[in-house]
């Protein structure tokens, strides 16, 4: 329910009601003075919809001498709506006319008597058209400083915008040149390496070695922007994730399958990181043990159980490979794309990662 505008109806309530109380105290009630003032100011109402209209019916009072009143309201809202300085002008100087005339007309004044007059009716009128002119100048003034400071705002915002892309492109540039450097160099060796040895075995190993460092290369360039994103990171490849992980010699079983229907892009990167997140947790924190990952789909949500045995006591962790962003990145990367992650230690003395992701947009 609309609620009451009780100040407007109270003003409303003193700009008609005062200018029928000036007009009933005026003598012979049932006169023309009377009676055209009291119209006046009863029909004041119109004045916020037709205020021209409003200063018009005003003139028949102020012919009769008791549209005073009314006027100056009229009047007054003629200027907050319609606040050029020409058209004000104009209805000043009609206003003028229709009320000195009749006193021209009915009575003999001396030339300082009319100069009196006139300059009388000039600022009565003049002055409310003048007040409401500078309250709607205001008004318009005021708005445009809000229009200001809101553009303001937008640029300010646009400006660190600005910032944080030029310091991501600086960090993107930094990554590429060192990390791109080194990843480099370990291909080059580990080409090297498969070239000048006569072991089978470490002929694959360093052919492994150097596959991984240009799938390193190629995802960074691909997070950094610097080349095409392809189907690298998309749930169809999480099986060639688990067979790498394999090759390295983790023991990774695979169960489950995936409906092929659409996933948005940012579930899919979110859902291969999960798991290539699980592995390398697993490869670094429990080395040896073994890890089933199961993918399952339901009620329009991926479902991502990624569980690793209890460390094998014969191998320490891989201590030099800890730090980075690990599982707090990969629970922000899932919450962006509107899933959630509970991971933790599992029953046997593991640890289990579950992930839901929504598979709709």
């Amino acid at each position: 329910m609309k609620s009451v505008n009780w100040r407007f109806w109270a003003l409303e309530l003193l700009a008609v009601g005062l200018p029928v109380a000036a007009v009933l105290a005026a003598p012979d009630p049932f006169g023309y003075k009377v009676v055209s003032g009291l119209a006046a100011a009863l029909l004041l109402p119109l004045r916020h919809r037709w205020p021209r209209l409003a200063v018009l019916l005003c003139m028949p009072a102020m012919a009769g001498g008791l549209g005073w009143a009314a006027l100056l309201v009229a009047v007054f809202r003629l200027g907050r709506m319609h606040p050029q300085l020409r058209e004000l002008a104009g209805w000043v100087l009609l206003t003028c006319v229709v009320a000195v005339a009749p006193v021209l007309i009915t009575q003999s004044l001396t030339p300082g008597s009319i100069l009196l007059t006139l300059g009388f009716v000039v600022l009565s009128a003049g002055a409310p058209a003048a007040l409401g002119m500078l309250v709607a100048l205001r008004e318009q003034l005021a708005e445009s400083l809000q229009r200001l400071a809101a553009a303001s705002e937008v640029v300010a915002q646009a400006k660190a915008e600005m910032a944080r892309a030029e310091e991501r492109a600086r960090i993107a540039r930094e990554i590429h040149d060192a990390v791109g450097h080194h990843v480099t160099l370990i291909a080059v060796e580990s080409a090297a390496l498969g070239a000048t040895s006569e072991e089978p075995a470490v002929r694959e190993a360093a052919t492994r070695v150097r596959g991984l460092a240009k799938h390193a290369l190629d995802e960074m360039r691909s997070t950094l922007g610097l080349g095409t994103a392809g189907a690298e990171g998309s749930v169809q490849t999480i099986s060639d994730l688990v067979g790498q992980a394999r090759a390295s010699g983790v023991e990774v079983e695979l169960t489950g399958e995936l409906d092929h229907h659409e996933v948005p892009g940012a579930v899919e990167r979110a859902a291969y990181r999960v798991v290539q997140e699980a592995l390398t947790n697993a490869s670094k924190h429990a080395p040896g043990a073994g890890v089933r990952v199961d993918l399952s789909s339901r009620a329009d949500a991926l479902r991502i159980v990624v569980t690793n045995d209890a460390p094998d006591s014969g191998q320490e962790p891989i201590t030099e490979l800890a730090g980075g962003a690990g599982l707090a990145g990969l629970s922000e990367r899932i919450r962006m794309a509107g899933g959630e992650l509970d991971a933790g230690p599992s029953e046997d003395g593991g640890f289990q990662l579950v992930a839901v992701l929504p598979q709709k947009s």
